[in-house]
């Protein structure tokens, strides 16, 4: 009999839980709650879910944990410097990244990187429009 699975989320630990609410609910303009088990749900475009549950001894994630892809990468990024969002750059020689953050790579779409508060790594990615 084959595996059958309801649903799927992905999920990340925080530090603070107040803060991950703020900067995915408002800066970010994700719809957020936290639940009854006193974990933050994140609605994800295009229908996913991701959650963020406390942890005391938390690590940042040292990978992306969390792509968010757009349409317009440069206006994306305009958008989050103006939220206070700092962008990141990891000056790694094969990827060239803009003043902004935004790598432009010859093998793949455009991609910058930030943190939440956390300090877990996400990227806002330009990738073309389904259909």
């Amino acid at each position: 009999m084959p595996i059958h699975f309801r649903d799927a989320m992905s999920g990340f630990s925080v530090d603070d839980l107040e803060a991950a609410h703020k900067f995915y609910g408002e800066t970010l303009g994700l719809t957020t709650s936290l639940n009854q088990m006193g974990i933050l749900d994140i609605s994800l475009p295009g229908g996913g879910k991701g959650i963020a549950y406390p942890k005391t001894d938390h690590q940042p994630a040292t990978y992306t944990c969390l792509n968010l892809a757009v349409d317009d990468i440069d206006a994306t990024v305009d958008a989050l410097i103006a939220a206070g969002v700092a962008m990141e750059q990891y000056g790694i020689p094969d990827m060239k990244q803009d003043a902004k953050g935004i790598a432009r790579g010859e093998n793949g779409p455009a991609i910058a990187w930030f943190k939440d508060p956390a300090g877990n790594i996400l990227s806002v990615i330009q990738v073309p429009a389904a259909g």
